[in-house]
């Protein structure tokens, strides 16, 4: 029998898709199990497999059997969604050569190496040579899909991470919040400071017990522990596969909360993973549509509903029995207000929802900055303080707390931080839409049963996959395109009313 187009176009992208699968359990590897002398093999490893996927996208055939498909009247709804998103990989793809792709992949591999140790020892110019040449390497691959795409080179690399983003619509929502956080924040710090004292919590507290606690609360949000796992690395993160999601955190045995909320934030990114459609499993449409999107079900688990009052509620008695708290220290009243203390702090992954988007704002400048050549990366910790005390009024005491904090730009991710800010006005948006659906879901989870809020968002989120835009996926299930307000009233709620 012959393949039509589309058939073909299907069995090739699952084949590439299997393909991605093990670059992404490799990665996972890399930064949560490999010795430290398998660098060399596995960078080899990782080049070689990200060719091979190049060269499988940009077969030459791949742009008739496109033009074939898209001509196809017989094709759903699905099916078109799937030959949009096929084009769309295969242009991203087409604008790049064969060598940058090798070259680039090398060039990352080694410096997130280099930069686990120039972290360690708050010693940028260690890395900064394979930072430069990353970044020179990222330049070029902007170039060649910015000339392809026709927009500039940072919304090139954007529209990797957040299709169709672009930096000047970003532009208008980042003002805005600029506008309106330092005064909102110094109402909540006047507020809180004279509000009562938040009571310390006695370590210590050993990691086992902090991720046996990690895997109580993944279990209670649904998570399918035998299609995952949890480990340790450097810096959290979710990867591997839709069918087999490693999650990462790490621990401090001086203070829990920090690996909690991590390992709550990656469960959010989890479950969107585990929840995508089945049917559509292998093929573009059936993956996430985009880091907003992602970035939003993270933060809607972490910050909306499990720093609420009725999470710690539930939360409550499991951290007194794991820790053996007693006393008014891990009360609800004082968890909460722990839970919810907003201070100016130096690290992103810390940091409360409140000046959450001045350490985002303050990337997406420095990382526009460095594209267009007006930030040279010797300059990037220089840059990065000023920045700094500019947005927060705070100055990092070494580069470790600095520049070196986040992975993504030793690693190659250049144009992701904007849609952590995205994701999270994405997040209160959902969250207000599926509480007023169903208003079950804050009392369930008081009890500790999440079902109600995952069950909207099965319905509303997961089970789209990417055959929505993002425009049009938060319409549907909101009944109106992203709106700021919801964000800004979320705030307002939970740090200044009474």
């Amino acid at each position: 029998m012959v393949k039509t187009p589309y058939q073909d176009l299907e069995e090739r992208f699952k084949r590439m898709d299997a393909l991605g699968g093990a670059l992404s359990m490799l990665h996972w590897d890399m930064s949560a199990m490999m010795p430290p002398g398998g660098v060399d093999s596995r960078t080899e490893q990782l080049a070689v497999l990200k060719t091979l996927h190049h060269s499988m996208i940009t077969d030459p055939a791949l742009p008739d059997l496109l033009d074939g498909a898209e001509a196809d009247q017989h094709l759903d709804t699905w099916q078109q969604a799937n030959v949009y998103e096929m084009r769309r990989s295969w242009v991203h793809a087409a604008a790049v050569d064969a060598d940058l792709v090798e070259a680039l992949s090398r060039a990352c591999s080694k410096c997130e190496t280099i930069w686990r140790q120039a972290r360690k020892a708050a010693d940028f110019k260690a890395v900064l040579p394979s930072l430069e040449e990353v970044l020179n390497l990222t330049r070029q691959e902007a170039q060649a899909k910015a000339d392809k795409l026709g927009v500039s080179a940072y919304d090139a690399l954007l529209d990797q991470y957040e299709p169709d983003g672009r930096a000047a619509n970003i532009d208008v929502v980042f003002s805005d919040l600029s506008a309106f956080l330092p005064s909102f924040l110094d109402d909540v710090l006047s507020k809180q400071a004279a509000g009562p004292d938040i009571l310390a919590l006695k370590g210590p507290f050993p990691a086992k017990k902090q991720k046996a606690l990690g895997h109580t609360f993944m279990a209670a949000l649904g998570f399918d522990f035998d299609h995952g796992r949890l480990d340790e690395s450097h810096h959290p993160f979710c990867g591997g596969t839709y069918d087999d999601v490693r999650l990462t955190t790490r621990y401090d045995e001086t203070d829990f909360t920090s690996a909690l909320m991590g390992v709550l934030h990656e469960t959010g990114h989890a479950m969107y993973d585990q929840g995508l459609p089945k049917a559509w499993r292998g093929q573009p449409v059936g993956s996430d549509r985009g880091m907003s999107v992602h970035e939003s079900q993270s933060l809607l688990i972490e910050m909306q509903a499990c720093r609420s009052p009725e999470f710690l509620e539930y939360a409550a008695p499991l951290l007194r029995e794991a820790f053996g708290g007693s006393g008014d220290a891990w009360s609800v009243e004082n968890l909460t207000r722990l839970y919810t203390k907003v201070e100016k702090g130096f690290i992103r992954v810390d940091a409360d929802e409140v000046t959450y988007p001045a350490h985002v704002i303050l990337r997406f400048n420095l990382e526009r900055a460095a594209i267009s050549g007006d930030l040279q990366m010797a300059d990037l910790p220089g840059a990065w303080n000023e920045g700094l005390k500019d947005i927060l009024g705070i100055t990092p005491p070494t580069d470790r707390e600095g520049c070196l904090q986040d992975i993504h730009w030793y690693d190659g991710a250049w144009g992701y931080f904007p849609t952590y800010t995205l994701g999270a006005m994405t997040a209160a948006q959902l969250f207000a839409k599926a509480k007023s659906d169903v208003p079950d879901i804050l009392p369930s989870i008081a009890k500790g049963d999440f079902a109600p809020l995952m069950g909207w968002l099965r319905t509303h989120i997961h089970a789209k996959g990417c055959s929505l835009s993002t425009q049009n996926l938060i319409t549907q299930a909101t009944g109106e395109p992203l709106n700021a307000q919801y964000f800004k009233s979320h705030l307002k709620a939970r740090y200044l009313s009474t």
